[in-house]
């Protein structure tokens, strides 16, 4: 166990910002461009997402404490510790922020908010530890993607609609490909470790088959809401397709050097949700 992961910087990782914001962004974007706009609530709901995804990111090694035998590992441990109180501050600045959302637009925001507060610390916390039991690929897609996109739409309109549903598809969809390629980073480490992902439990060549699905079905989808009229401008994404295809040098790698695949999903998914949600402003 490398000290250095678990310094606070390396535990925030930074690069998954972008799931937040974009996610929360599209909602938002959404509402705006159906006639609900509130500045204010808008700027809460960015804060409060980031703050969430801080929260996750942060307890997010707190599952491996168990690996961690020895005196050896002391200040390892204690680094671990540190980062989860760190982490359930966040969440609690989330939930205040919650309260006030949940005051302006309505109760159903509040079932929103204890789903996804309850599934961030299930992320690795027993007894559900949904990463080691290889459903964090999915879930992912419905916690950090589908239901933060219909819950910013809701902060500001007060109401779900099936188009937001339909409109979170390709963010949520792009949400589960940065957590895979954070498994195929991690493969050689966690397959050490016993750490059962999704990438371990179906091997990494499927895993790597499954990134390339989930990206062609993120684009593939974005052009068909476009041609079917749900966002008619959403082929602005192909704008974006040339950064969301520079993390692909980096799967077949030695576990050394795949240490950027991750960032560079994470830069390609910011690119992607701008793109989507300028033209769902454009659209709408």
């Amino acid at each position: 166990m490398q000290l250095e992961k678990y310094q606070f910087r390396k535990a925030l990782r930074p690069f998954s910002f972008s799931v937040a914001l974009v996610v929360c962004l599209t909602g938002i974007v959404a509402a705006y461009s159906d006639g609900y706009s509130n500045h204010l609530l808008a700027s809460l709901i960015v804060i409060a997402g980031l703050l969430l995804q801080a929260g996750v990111n942060l307890i997010n090694d707190y599952s491996d404490l168990s690996l961690l035998v020895g005196e050896q590992y002391i200040e390892v441990r204690g680094l671990i510790r540190r980062n989860f109180q760190y982490g359930l501050i966040c969440f609690l600045l989330a939930a205040v922020l919650g309260i006030y959302l949940i005051y302006s637009s309505g109760l159903l925001l509040l079932l929103f908010a204890v789903i996804g507060i309850l599934g961030a610390l299930g992320y690795t916390l027993e007894p559900i530890n949904y990463k080691r039991r290889g459903l964090a690929v999915f879930l992912v897609f419905w916690l950090m993607g589908v239901l933060m996109v219909s819950g910013a739409y809701y902060a500001l309109s007060a109401q779900i609609t099936a188009e937001i549903l339909l409109i979170s598809i390709p963010v949520s969809l792009y949400t589960s490909l940065l957590l895979l390629s954070n498994e195929l980073r991690d493969f050689e480490d966690d397959s050490a470790h016993g750490i059962k992902t999704l990438t371990v439990r179906i091997g990494f060549k499927n895993a790597l088959l499954t990134y390339y699905i989930c990206l062609a079905a993120i684009f593939g989808i974005a052009l068909f809401f476009s041609f079917t009229g749900l966002i008619p401008q959403a082929w602005l994404v192909l704008l974006g397709l040339p950064v969301a295809l520079l993390p692909l040098r980096h799967l077949h790698r030695p576990a050394v050097q795949r240490c950027q695949l991750t960032p560079a999903t994470g830069k390609a998914f910011l690119i992607f949700g701008l793109l989507y949600c300028f033209s769902i402003n454009a659209s709408l």
